[in-house]
């Protein structure tokens, strides 16, 4: 049944308000209550330990004790409205079995909150959390989390840059699921989500106007040299936040062949953006397309990965080999080519 609970129903917890008011209503009721001396020192201790807020840097050790009120007392109101303190403390207590720490492995600011993200001891289980400035829990997410030591190893023989030009954001990258989505699927494993972020925003206006993202219409450039094998150019743009392209999931894109049977993929780019056309040859940082939000995309930005195949989907993703030995994860920023 603890399993049920975690796959089905609480794996993703989002909630956006601030439960302050709720914990000074609490506190206003409890002290209507008429209480002995006793009484009272073991109620400041317990308010003490329950709604004194627990900081980013205590709430690791706070999780992995059982201090699951003192944590759910710090949860959004709408969190509290999806689920309810006893089941949340079952699904705490079952994913604390066998884990003896939390080590934090990511930071990102993003919008109004900031993403954290530990990883177990046994790198097995991993935690993202989502606080504001007041230390609101607005999300909580717990994942089971796959390890693949022999391909982690495994890089490209050639050596890669990112393809575009300037300094961008790593939304996804890195190798377990907690950095990058991509990690479960062997045909994207190593795959990299790209985009720019600007004060933990990636876009200024309307966010349903792809014109809006600081990403969008931004050149993409050959990471390698090759020949193209593969190209689409007349997807259209999905509408930002309200609608994504499954059954076309690169959407508009490049695919090229280089040295040692490695092919590069890039995809989500602008329709009618293009450059190039199957069987062009193409020098590393030619012009290849546009940014867009074609494909399986719900916001502007380019898919990037390395794979010993043409054909995508049947490939197996490669952990690509940098300039400079670079590794990024979610979270980072990265440089491409000069601008």
């Amino acid at each position: 049944m603890k399993k049920v609970l975690w796959g089905m129903l609480l794996l993703f917890l989002v909630a956006c308000s601030n439960n302050d008011e709720n914990a000074d209503q609490n506190q206003s009721e409890q002290e209507k209550e008429p209480v002995t001396e006793e009484e009272q020192d073991k109620t400041e201790s317990e308010q003490e330990q329950y709604h004194e807020p627990i900081t980013v840097e205590d709430f690791p050790n706070a999780f992995l004790e059982g201090n699951f009120e003192a944590i759910y007392n710090q949860m959004s109101e709408e969190f509290k409205n999806m689920v309810t303190f006893d089941q949340f403390k079952v699904l705490g207590i079952d994913f604390n079995q066998n884990v003896q720490g939390f080590k934090l492995i990511s930071e990102m600011p993003y919008q109004n909150v900031t993403e954290y993200q530990w990883l177990s001891d046994q790198g097995d289980k991993g935690i993202r959390g989502h606080f504001s400035d007041d230390l609101t829990i607005h999300g909580l997410q717990l994942m089971l989390i796959s390890s693949h030591p022999e391909t982690d190893k495994e890089y490209t023989q050639n050596t890669y840059q990112m393809p575009f030009k300037g300094e961008w954001f790593t939304f996804w990258g890195g190798t377990n699921e907690l950095v990058n989505y991509h990690y479960a699927l062997e045909n994207q494993r190593y795959a990299y989500d790209l985009m720019i972020v600007k004060d933990g925003y990636s876009f200024d206006g309307d966010p349903t106007d792809n014109e809006s993202y600081f990403v969008y219409g931004k050149d993409v450039i050959a990471p390698n040299g090759g020949v193209v094998v593969s190209v689409e150019n007349g997807i259209e743009d999905n509408t930002p936040t309200v609608d994504t392209n499954a059954e076309n999931p690169l959407g508009n894109h490049v695919i090229i062949e280089h040295d040692h049977n490695e092919y590069s993929v890039i995809a989500h780019l602008r329709p009618g953006s293009l450059e190039v056309t199957e069987g062009d040859v193409v020098e590393t940082g030619d012009l290849l397309g546009q940014v867009g939000n074609s494909g399986n995309s719900s916001e502007p930005h380019i898919h990037f990965h390395a794979a010993d195949g043409p054909n995508w989907a049947e490939a197996t993703s490669i952990r690509i080999k940098f300039e400079g030995d670079k590794n990024p994860v979610r979270g980072d920023s990265v440089i491409g080519f000069e601008e």
